[in-house]
């Protein structure tokens, strides 16, 4: 082996470890490619999930606005019943102080008349037994005198008026 042949023999060696290390280097870049081509799938799945929910916002957001719409309309129409309600009410208030003016003094009058005649009638009906009670006790009193006078006769007289003047010996 001369000289050129070792020579040649140790670039070749050296060529073959470039080479192996050049394949070694191609491997790990094609590991870091494969790695690189997943995290873009799922990049890319993940941006097509969260398109999916952005127009799953969007059909969401346009049936929110159908809602909103339609609860639009029914508050006018709310709007249109209250004021309807506000006139009735206030018609009903009209009415009702028409009626208490027109009927209400009639009432008033009538129910003061009625509280007149029960208490007349009430003071009639005391006035006639106050004087039932009198005519009663003046009765019972005269009979009293009268069986007193036809009982004792002659003796009651210096009796009574020892006693001093009572009201029997001033009526005889």
């Amino acid at each position: 082996m001369s000289g050129g042949a070792i020579a040649g023999l140790i670039a070749a060696g050296a060529f073959s470890v470039l080479v192996l290390f050049g394949c070694y280097v191609l491997f790990k870049l094609g590991k870091i490619f494969d790695e690189a081509a997943a995290r873009v799938r799922q990049t890319g799945l993940a941006i097509d999930e969260g398109t999916a929910r952005v127009r799953q916002a969007g059909a969401t957001v346009d049936e929110v606005n159908q809602a909103l719409s339609h609860v639009n309309k029914e508050l006018d129409r709310v709007d249109a019943i209250t004021a309807n309600v506000q006139t009735i009410s206030t018609n009903i208030s009209s009415l009702t102080s028409l009626f208490a003016a027109t009927v209400g003094g009639p009432v008033v009058r009538v129910a003061a008349f009625s509280y007149g005649v029960r208490r007349a009638a009430a003071k009639r009906t005391h006035a006639d037994i106050e004087s039932r009670i009198t005519a009663e006790i003046k009765a019972d009193r005269a009979t009293k005198r009268a069986a007193r006078r036809a009982g004792s006769g002659a003796s009651a007289a210096p009796a009574a008026g020892a006693r001093g003047a009572g009201p029997e010996s001033r009526s005889a």
